[in-house]
């Protein structure tokens, strides 16, 4: 078995909604990023590909490249996955944590656990998403923008 862990952070800026686990979600602000920004699947992404030892998000696709901008991050997600069965492995399960004041994550948690079920072929017991604050401390805790980290088990496909 194979274990990997993800971190993303974006800042907030001007907008009106942000995508996390692939579900919109109307906010007073949107995050500032190179790609749809959603930090719950980039972190993801980075704890498959940290377990499969294959780099991280940013190797596979590299903000610096025009053609990523503004891309559904469930493109990268689906890649991943892909990945993951290319080298013989399947989620064990994922433990998704997003870190924000707002806006509040448990109305959509269930939406994001389909969204990202789907993308990874899995069944939706094998994704948890939950929020959690910082108190009002820190970036986060101040509003100023959001984090995601993300926990997976790969166990061999056979």
């Amino acid at each position: 078995m194979r274990i990997g862990q993800g971190i993303d952070v974006h800042a907030f800026g001007q907008g009106d909604h942000i995508i996390l686990g692939g579900v919109r979600i109307a906010h007073a602000q949107a995050v500032v990023a190179h790609s749809d920004g959603d930090v719950a699947i980039h972190a993801l992404c980075d704890a498959i590909l940290g377990a499969l030892a294959l780099g991280d998000i940013g190797t596979h696709f590299p903000p610096t490249e025009e053609r990523w901008r503004g891309t559904d991050s469930r493109v990268f997600l689906r890649h991943c996955a892909g990945l993951m069965r290319q080298n013989g492995f399947v989620l064990g399960n994922a433990d998704v944590t997003i870190v924000c004041e707002l806006p509040k994550v448990s109305p959509h948690a269930q939406a994001m656990r389909t969204n990202l079920a789907a993308d990874l072929g899995c069944a939706i017991g094998q994704i948890n998403v939950k929020a959690t604050t910082c108190e009002k401390l820190g970036f986060t805790g101040r509003g100023e923008g959001i984090a995601a980290m993300v926990v997976v088990l790969l166990l061999p496909a056979n």
